[in-house]
């Protein structure tokens, strides 16, 4: 009797113990696992915000200005917290464009965090906090290498307080900030109020943290 409760106690162990180890390998292949943000064939899993024109046209995601030549944003349905975002952009026209991240919105009224992806000399890369303290850091303009007219590789890193921008392999700035780390929300792409603006995007690829 007390060798059969002795193996039932020992077997009852071992199947907590690998139900543990199972529940620790899924969350680390979650948190490691690259998500395709955009498809490459339509807007699945984004919120369109205004009245300027997203489409998808030869497997690129276009932003461009529509009849009320206003801002215009693309969230994702989902919210991110931690996270590296890689993408590539190309401007074409003016340009003027960014990624917001932990952001919330309300028809064109967005409150959170931007990366700055603008025509060269305005600080692509830098920090924007929209409605509240305005530039919280800018990249030092020896380090810009936008390629202009051309693709760009842009990685954005967010984890907790920490905020780090890549423009084309280069680090554009690092910030700490406690109000960032306390926020919550979308990632959402930008166009710019004014005329003739268009920006094409490819590879939207986010890993959790």
């Amino acid at each position: 009797m007390f060798r059969t409760k002795l193996i039932l106690s020992v077997f009852i162990l071992f199947i907590l113990n690998s139900i543990s180890i199972y529940n620790f390998k899924l969350h680390s292949q979650e948190k490691n696992e690259l998500i395709k943000l955009f498809n490459g064939n339509d807007l699945s899993g984004w919120i369109i915000h205004g009245t300027e024109k997203w489409y998808v046209e030869d497997g690129e995601l276009v932003c461009e200005n529509g009849p009320n030549n206003q801002y215009g944003y693309l969230s994702t349905a989902e919210n991110y917290d931690n996270f590296i975002l890689t993408l590539e952009f190309k401007q074409e026209s003016n340009g003027n464009s960014g990624v917001f991240f932990r952001s919330t919105l309300k028809g064109i009224i967005i409150n959170g965090w931007q990366v700055e992806i603008a025509p060269p000399g305005l600080s692509t890369g830098g920090i924007y906090e929209s409605y509240g303290r305005e530039w919280l850091i800018k990249p030092n303009p020896q380090d810009e290498n936008l390629n202009v007219g051309d693709w760009n590789l842009m990685k954005i890193m967010v984890d907790g307080d920490l905020v780090k921008t890549w423009l084309n392999g280069v680090e554009m700035i690092r910030l700490e900030d406690k109000l960032i780390g306390e926020g919550k929300g979308a990632i959402a792409l930008q166009i710019h109020e004014g005329d003739n603006v268009k920006v094409r995007w490819r590879n939207i690829k986010l890993q959790k943290l």
